[in-house]
């Protein structure tokens, strides 16, 4: 297929890509990095005010803009180029699960606020010790009707110590596998729920854990482990197009250093070792955009095929993404090994966005399952 972003979209992203170089600039994230939160609640609260960024794909009478899945693609892209700590993905995340579990009147009550900026979501569903798959969900729902008691604990939450509120994966007791997986929204701030900000690798990006003891939670009415799983792919494949956004600035940088970087009289970008690296490195991110454009396009069209390629361009992301971080950090050399140069940034955003969800071994684990091979 021909795939192209068509004008408007164009539009879109240069009109975002302006916002974060004045809002989100690297000098910005760094100095957040020692900070409580990743990101600067004026920024995000510009990003809704001026962008709609949190309620893209939110229904207009939801309060969102009613845009499509690829918005939301080229926005995690944009916002993967400057590193940015903003709560885009764990919000989205807890967005695309109430849309896919939720009734009319839940999602008429929750949307709104997170589609104005007002609050900021986060999806939990991998446990300390467990893969993110179905047999991963060990947290407990207890109760009869809409209203349930969560008890059990979650890890790797994207922003999960500041979201205002949780959509939790939970089980029945006594269920196992696929059998008996719920949805459930939570008080990020309610009783019975304790938060714990992790020790990460990746400065620029807040992950908790989250322990449940007898949290009050509404359960979303149509939630099961087949609409998580599509909600999940959904999830992988922005997270992707994060991880080509990132690597594509990578080689940005590396190309325009080894312009200005002289050796022995001569730009080091006219050594044949470092054109080799800069060409495989956009080789590499190249076949990752092709794979994550098309898993974009089977998520917005609701495909039969998302099973099967989400898992498929996040492996090929993860790769290359690192790949590119690793590559440029080579042609910086001795700065880009330093904590003054942005290059540390980008690769340990790689490394930690590349282990989310599953790493490119996981993944491709995942892809065989669903080929039946």
């Amino acid at each position: 297929m021909n795939f192209a972003f068509d004008e408007d979209q164009e539009e879109f992203r240069a009109t975002l890509r302006r916002f974060l170089e004045q809002s989100s600039p690297l000098s910005s994230t760094r100095a957040l990095m020692s900070e409580a939160l990743a990101f600067s609640p004026e920024a995000w609260a510009r990003a809704a005010d001026q962008v709609g960024l949190p309620g893209l794909v939110v229904a207009e009478d939801e309060g969102g803009q009613g845009l499509s899945f690829l918005e939301l693609v080229i926005a995690a892209e944009e916002l993967g180029r400057v590193v940015s700590g903003m709560p885009f993905l764990s919000t989205t995340s807890g967005i695309l699960a109430i849309q896919a579990a939720g009734s009319a009147a839940q999602r008429a009550e929750l949307l709104p606020d997170l589609a104005s900026g007002a609050k900021a979501a986060a999806l939990a569903t991998a446990e300390p010790g467990e893969g993110w798959g179905p047999e991963g969900v060990h947290a407990v729902a207890a109760g009869d009707g809409a209203g349930v008691m969560l008890t059990g604990r979650k890890s790797y939450v994207i922003d999960g110590g500041s979201a205002d509120l949780i959509v939790v994966a939970a089980r029945r007791a006594g269920t196992s596998g696929e059998d008996g997986v719920v949805l459930a929204v939570v008080d990020g701030d309610g009783p019975g729920v304790s938060r714990r900000v992790l020790d990460s690798l990746d400065q620029t990006r807040r992950l908790a854990e989250v322990t449940f003891d007898g949290a009050k939670a509404t359960l979303l009415e149509n939630g099961s482990w087949a609409t998580l799983s599509r909600v999940l792919d959904r999830v992988e494949v922005l997270l992707s197009a994060e991880m080509i956004g990132g690597a594509q600035i990578c080689l940005e940088r590396a190309v325009d250093y080894a312009k200005k970087r002289y050796q022995f009289g001569r730009a080091i970008g006219s050594f044949q070792g470092i054109k080799h690296l800069c060409a495989n490195m956009f080789v590499e991110i190249e076949s990752a955009k092709a794979s994550v454009y098309y898993a974009a396009w089977a998520a917005d069209e609701d495909n039969d095929e998302l099973p099967v390629v989400a898992p498929l361009a996040k492996a090929y992301a993860s790769q290359a993404y690192f790949f590119a971080a690793s590559e440029s950090l080579h042609v910086h050399g001795g700065i880009g090994f330093t904590w003054a140069d942005d290059s540390h940034l980008y690769f340990k955003r790689a490394k930690a966005a590349e282990l989310l969800y599953g790493d490119a071994t996981a993944n491709k684990e995942l892809l065989a399952q669903r080929l039946g091979l």
